[in-house]
């Protein structure tokens, strides 16, 4: 079930009073939490070509999209790695996953150890500050 980007809701417990919530909201960055944050964020940067939206400041950083069209990704230092493995990361789409995967290992990325299905459209790599995204297969990218 899909609610369109805009859309009004009427809010539980107040049913039949006329109150009803309306609004829009859409991501405005992905987070990631880094130990090495200096080759974290120049290895997204050069992986995506996003663009620093300001000057890093205080260990935190907004890249952006220069075309608009991405989400922002914001980089924040931390003093050590995490303790898990992080249930959020990164699906990357390309047409040419082989290439890309090449590029991103030059780049400073490391793959992943992952068990893969037979059929896996995807390969798991680990950025610098050890956060692990995924290359996707995507034809039509």
């Amino acid at each position: 079930m899909g609610l369109p980007a805009s859309y009004e809701l009427e809010r539980p417990g107040l049913a039949g009073r006329g109150v009803v919530l309306s609004w829009r909201m859409k991501i405005g960055a992905i987070v990631i939490h880094c130990q090495s944050f200096d080759r974290t964020v120049a290895f997204w940067q050069a992986a995506l070509h996003y663009v620093p939206r300001e000057p890093a400041s205080g260990g935190w950083v907004v890249l952006s999209d220069p075309d608009g069209h991405g989400p922002n990704l914001s980089f924040q230092a931390r003093d050590r790695r995490p303790r898990s493995r992080s249930w959020i990361h990164l699906d990357l789409y390309t047409a040419d996953q082989e290439a890309e995967v090449d590029r991103l290992l030059k780049l400073g990325a490391t793959r992943y150890p992952w068990r893969y299905p037979p059929s896996a459209d995807f390969v798991v790599l680990e950025d610098p500050g050890g956060n692990l995204f995924c290359v996707v297969s995507k034809p039509d990218s």
